[in-house]
């Protein structure tokens, strides 16, 4: 099968080249790939920070594989897999998705619905979850509060903007002016063209920020607060040599420790249950995955070029 694999941290580290189809485990499901969704994590190895080194290698990676949202076919399943037969559409997260095939865990993966197809539900799974869940469980937001999303034309941020509404939610969108219109599109109450104006100089005071880009000081978004609200990382630039995005996060963190109102990180874990949640949305037309872009799977190095120059309109998308 025809796989995308990177051995080192060079500039252009992408091989494009014919291995072994992957051997299905006791508790893993093999997927024929359909289409697949590029996310930040597949692009920090360019350059690799080297606090990421302490975790995937610290001269080459560990593991050879990319790509995790992946939506595809069942081609076989493991002796102890219960949910899934051949033949299943499917979509979640594995290692490996930016291939033919990929092996994931049973519990990583749900039934597609019928009418998603399979580039929208490999839009989901990573920037979908973390949308969904940092709002529903980390902000506990609830209808008529207000909210600002900054980032919210990348791929995060479009979700946010829906996922916001659906709540009831009051929300402000910061992006370009190539994006108000797609931005608007989405349901955000109130957009801010950034390249005309700083939201950071405003005089609106927020219930909820939700940070998806980390280009602005973190006490000039405190300011924007309400007494009792929160600022919510999940974004941040990826510059810097040894701990890369994880400068913003550890001072986003260590702050939060000696200011109110609240200054908070979040990391999306991926459940089976929200999957099935942003599915059904997806399916009822309440959300829309917003793909910018689709590549062949030959294409990936340059889908991951485009992704790393953070100028992506929601999602940029593998497919078969």
């Amino acid at each position: 099968m025809k796989a995308n694999l990177y051995y080192n941290y060079a500039p252009d580290f992408v091989k494009y080249e014919e291995i072994e189809r992957p051997i299905v485990g006791e508790n893993e499901v093999l997927i024929k790939v359909r289409a697949a969704s590029v996310n930040p994590l597949d692009c920090v190895t360019r350059p690799m920070p080297y606090i990421f080194r302490l975790m995937f290698g610290l001269r080459k990676p560990k593991d050879a594989r990319l790509g995790r949202d992946v939506a595809g076919q069942v081609e076989a399943v493991g002796n102890s897999v219960t949910r899934f037969k051949p033949g299943d559409n499917v979509f979640g997260v594995c290692r490996g998705a930016f291939a033919e095939y990929a092996c994931a865990s049973e519990s990583k993966l749900v039934v597609k619905p019928d009418k998603v197809i399979f580039e929208q539900a490999a839009s989901l799974p990573v920037a979908g979850s973390t949308a969904l869940q940092a709002l529903r469980d980390k902000a506990k937001l609830r209808s008529g509060q207000k909210v600002l999303i900054n980032g919210a034309a990348g791929g995060v941020g479009t979700f946010a903007v829906q996922i916001a509404r659906s709540f009831g939610a009051n929300v402000t969108a910061v992006c370009s002016t190539r994006n108000v219109d797609m931005v608007d599109s989405l349901g955000a109450d109130r957009i801010i063209d950034y390249t005309k104006e700083d939201f950071t100089k405003g005089k609106q005071r927020y219930d909820l920020i939700f940070d998806c880009v980390g280009n602005h000081s973190l006490l000039a978004l405190k300011r924007l607060l309400n007494p009792d609200g929160m600022y919510l990382a999940v974004g941040a630039s990826p510059e810097g040599r040894w701990i890369g995005p994880l400068a913003r996060l550890l001072k986003t963190y260590l702050l939060s420790w000696f200011v109110k109102p609240k200054l908070a990180l979040f990391l999306a874990a991926i459940t089976t249950d929200d999957l099935t949640i942003l599915g059904t949305m997806t399916e009822s037309g309440k959300l829309h995955p917003v793909i910018d872009r689709r590549y062949e799977l030959r294409e990936t190095t340059d889908a991951i070029r485009y992704l790393a120059e953070r100028h992506a309109r929601g999602k940029v998308v593998i497919v078969m």
